[in-house]
């Protein structure tokens, strides 16, 4: 497509693509999470597929989409925003319609991470509460000797009974716990995966200015998404661990992002910042990919025409 598509339908793709995204890797985030969460001296799973198999097994098939609710809820506004702001820093920094510059491609990616922080925090906080929740229910169960004497089982709250307490007991900032950590990881996420999908989708153009083929943005979205996923893992392993509020017996707590590594690399070693990696190149890869395949069939564009006006 020649014209560049207007906000409201950048949005709307934006949106698509994060519900459709979402609900085919739920599962993968979900084993992300649990695998991340995990500290030495209190394994329970050793693989991703080991996580899946078992969370199935105790918690049932729904058990895999637990936190998939808050995640649908507020996928949409986040992934609107990052594409969206992406987009826009991109055209505010080209003059003329010219080529940007790699740094300038750059600064965009920046400005996109920065911006979808502000949903990307409350929505992560909540999410892994829920999906980690299993994780530690499991560990009361079936291995009781790492448990804290006295230690009872909990009931898995809700996301409404979560953002009421935190509220409550903290006010917005207890939403917004992780809140550097998540800006740590988000904007140089952007910052290498915007280039590097644009850089590969041009390798793809049909002509000097026809668009790229489907398939070539979804491959390059794809291998941009895992590529900058796999990057910032061990920044996704440190907010991960400092947004989880429920630990299992003597876990270590953590006061920050410093706090976090140190008593990381004390207690786990290096290693421990590439748990899950492989599970998040497994989450981003084809959420990009078909985030892309959606703005280039111009889903948005379609919806809108419907509407009385167009």
């Amino acid at each position: 497509r020649a014209a560049q598509p207007c906000l409201p339908a950048k949005l709307i793709n934006g949106g698509i693509a994060g519900l459709i995204g979402v609900s085919c890797v739920f599962p993968i985030d979900l084993a992300k999470t649990r695998l991340q969460n995990q500290q030495n001296g209190s394994r329970l799973y050793t693989s991703m597929s080991d996580c899946l198999i078992k969370t199935i097994r105790s918690e049932g098939y729904f058990g895999m989409y637990r936190g998939s609710a808050v995640n649908l809820t507020l996928v949409t506004p986040e992934k609107a925003i990052k594409l969206a702001a992406n987009d826009f820093f991109r055209q505010y920094l080209s003059k003329d319609g010219q080529k940007l510059t790699l740094v300038k491609e750059m600064l965009a990616g920046c400005g996109a991470g920065t911006c979808q922080v502000i949903v990307t925090t409350p929505m992560e906080m909540l999410k892994i509460q829920l999906q980690d929740a299993g994780r530690v229910e499991a560990q009361r169960r079936l291995m009781p000797e790492t448990v804290a004497t006295g230690a009872v089982p909990a009931k898995s709250p809700t996301a409404l009974q979560l953002t009421r307490e935190l509220l409550k007991d903290k006010g917005i900032a207890g939403l917004y716990k992780g809140l550097g950590a998540t800006l740590l990881r988000d904007v140089p996420f952007s910052i290498i995966y915007f280039p590097l999908f644009a850089n590969l989708n041009n390798l793809g153009k049909r002509g000097v200015e026809g668009p790229a083929p489907f398939y070539v943005s979804f491959l390059s979205g794809c291998l941009a998404g895992s590529t900058a996923a796999v990057a910032v893992n061990p920044v996704d392993v440190i907010k991960t661990r400092i947004q989880s509020m429920n630990r299992a017996g003597a876990e270590d707590t953590y006061s920050g992002v410093t706090d976090c590594i140190s008593k990381i690399l004390k207690n786990e070693g290096p290693t421990a910042f590439l748990k899950g990696a492989y599970c998040r190149a497994l989450v981003i890869a084809p959420l990009f990919g078909i985030a892309q395949v959606v703005y280039f069939l111009g889903v948005g564009e379609y919806i809108l025409s419907f509407l009385p006006g167009n």
